[in-house]
């Protein structure tokens, strides 16, 4: 059987080797994106001086709203928990833009735009720099690396059989990497001790990533844990990922300023010069109010509810809170609120959220390695650069035993 596994792991490594050594160090280099850019880039994403009480969440927001031009609005802000940390204002547009203001000057200190090296790390990871075609073509980088991450599994799978020892003393060989043996001996041991040191962990990546890739597989996977999956609907909460604004349950919906309320009642929030709004009800012109005026009861109110939370973030209408645990890192209980009045009308707390909405969290927790805080994280950061060595170590071993090198 053994003999069988062995060509099932040449000849699968052989041709998806290199792109599967693209994929893992691509990925090792995204692990430590947001310590890495807020290095970078302290100035932008934390504030000078911790002086006095924050300005009222609306001023800020008007602030930077005057700098918007008439086509992007203010979509929501995100308040962190650290008091140094800058108030990240969401835009509608472009994707996940955000500006980021300081809290005790009303500084508008500039938008957060990601790494060049950092974009070309995520492209080359999820589809090997290739684009979604205009005309609904085949998105071939995608599923080259689909394909090729689902073949990484196979191998890896065959990888155990080949390596499976018989006796407690071939196994403890088996896990030890030789230094002083030679050239050869060191890298059969880094693939060989190397693989099985970082295997648990590239299943779980190659396994979770897989549902990015095939809408066949994802199905499979959440029906695996007895989930139906979902559309993404519900509050439009926001949170912040990698320093960027994601969607938890769908974005507010945006088409020309408007923005649809948890309610169902759109809420006109112009991202203009003035950033304000103005209606005309029954009786004739009513006073200009903004959009934002409540913003700040709620966040007060959600902060004063939620002892220890991590992050608050409030749109147009909705809410939610996220803490600093283990588990799934997105996470998060969301609130519905009057943007009239900023009373709260519903609370969904994250245990009773549905589970599609909990497999989509826990699937890139466990992807990018977050569950366990910084300690997994560095692990699943080794186990990257572990798996893009392997294909290398191999193709070495193998032009060796040919005699090709």
């Amino acid at each position: 059987m053994k003999k069988a596994f062995r060509k099932i792991h040449l000849w699968l490594s052989v041709p998806f080797g290199l792109i599967i050594t693209v994929i893992c160090l691509s990925g090792a280099a995204l692990v430590f994106e947001d310590e890495v850019t807020e290095l970078c880039r302290r100035d932008l994403y934390y504030v000078e001086k911790v002086s006095g009480a924050p300005l009222p969440v609306e001023y800020l927001i008007e602030k930077v709203a005057g700098t918007l031009p008439d086509s992007v609005a203010v979509t929501g802000v995100s308040i962190s928990s650290d008091a140094e940390r800058a108030y990240q204002v969401n835009l509608s547009k472009p994707r996940r833009a955000s500006v980021y203001v300081d809290q005790y000057t009303g500084e508008v200190k500039g938008r957060h735009e990601r790494a060049p090296f950092f974009l070309t790390m995520f492209k080359l990871h999820r589809w090997l720099l290739d684009g979604m075609k205009p005309d609904g073509g085949i998105f071939w980088g995608k599923m080259i690396v689909g394909v090729s991450t689902l073949m990484f599994v196979f191998v890896l799978i065959s990888g155990i059989v080949i390596w499976w020892p018989r006796t407690k003393k071939a196994l403890k060989n088996s896990l030890k990497i030789a230094v002083g043996k030679g050239r050869r001996r060191f890298w059969y041991d880094l693939h060989v001790a190397g693989g099985m040191y970082a295997l648990v962990l590239l299943l779980a990546m190659a396994l979770t990533g897989l549902t990015w890739s095939f809408s066949w597989y994802r199905a499979g996977f959440y029906k695996v844990f007895g989930v139906e999956m979902k559309q993404r609907a519900g509050h439009g909460a926001l949170q912040t990922v990698h320093g960027t604004p994601q969607t938890v349950h769908g974005t507010p919906q945006t088409a020309h300023g408007t923005l649809q309320t948890a309610h169902g009642t759109p809420q006109t929030a112009h991202g203009g010069k003035s950033g304000r709004n103005s209606s005309e009800e029954g009786r004739g012109n009513r006073e200009h109010t903004s959009p934002y005026a409540c913003w700040q009861q709620v966040y007060e109110e959600l902060k004063a509810r939620n002892a220890g939370y991590k992050q608050i973030t409030v749109s147009n209408g909705s809410a939610s809170v996220s803490f600093e645990r283990f588990g799934n890192q997105r996470a998060a209980d969301r609130y519905a609120f009057n943007p009239q009045d900023g009373e709260i009308t519903e609370v969904t707390l994250y245990k009773d959220t549905d589970a599609s909405g909990k497999m989509r969290g826990w699937i890139y927790s466990v992807h990018v390695g977050s569950w366990g805080g910084m300690f997994t994280r560095i692990l699943t950061f080794i186990a990257a650069l572990l798996g893009g060595t392997l294909p290398l170590t191999g193709y070495y071993l193998w032009l060796r035993r040919i005699r090709l090198i």
